[in-house]
């Protein structure tokens, strides 16, 4: 028996309501282009839109305009989707809450999660929506992913609740250590003003 290895999320599909709905949410407010327009193959009465969240990745929705947005909070019972997080810059980040609140759309709030900041809105249709900003660069050569399996194992190691920054910069350190040779004989941490 061997495994399906997977290599990244292909694409994610929303069942949507109209089209405008969809174009003014994922392309007005979210800033992903409109790359992509058809019918849904498998029921010609419906479009299917797609959207690019800004790494090459897609964003599909399915549209139909005689339905309209309900914005009840989505389903979360198990096999539902809870949320979506997209990943901006903590240049965006400092702006959501401005942005968000000059359209009258209500928010969580900046959310401190440790190795990251969160802002949780919904979508017209009631979807969770979550705007993350890491907190770290990850080395080169190196993923994020890479900073956090370290910054985990180094949590557990000692002991704490959850991931801190001190976790993550120690992994960052640990990481370039590993990666990147010296010449030095001992790479130990000095004080040069001692």
């Amino acid at each position: 028996m061997r495994k399906l290895q997977v290599q990244g999320v292909h694409h994610i599909t929303l069942t949507g309501a109209d089209r405008q709905t969809s174009i003014d949410f994922w392309e007005g407010l979210l800033g992903m282009p409109f790359i992509f327009d058809q019918p849904n193959l498998d029921a010609p009465d419906e479009g299917h839109l797609y959207f690019d969240p800004g790494d090459g990745r897609l964003i599909t929705v399915f549209t139909n305009e005689t339905r309209t947005p309900d914005r009840r909070r989505t389903p979360t019972e198990p096999g539902c989707v809870h949320h979506l997080a997209f990943n901006v810059s903590h240049a965006v980040f400092s702006q959501v809450i401005e942005r968000l609140e000059a359209r009258g759309v209500g928010h969580s709030g900046v959310k401190d999660r440790g190795f990251m900041d969160s802002i949780y809105f919904k979508d017209p249709l009631g979807l969770l929506i979550e705007l993350a900003c890491y907190r770290f660069e990850p080395p080169v050569g190196c993923t994020h992913a890479d900073v956090m399996i370290e910054a985990h194992r180094l949590r557990v190691a000692r002991g704490d609740y959850n991931i801190q920054e001190v976790h993550l910069a120690d992994a960052i350190e640990m990481l370039v250590e590993r990666r990147q040779d010296s010449l030095s004989q001992d790479r130990a941490a000095r004080n040069p003003y001692a």
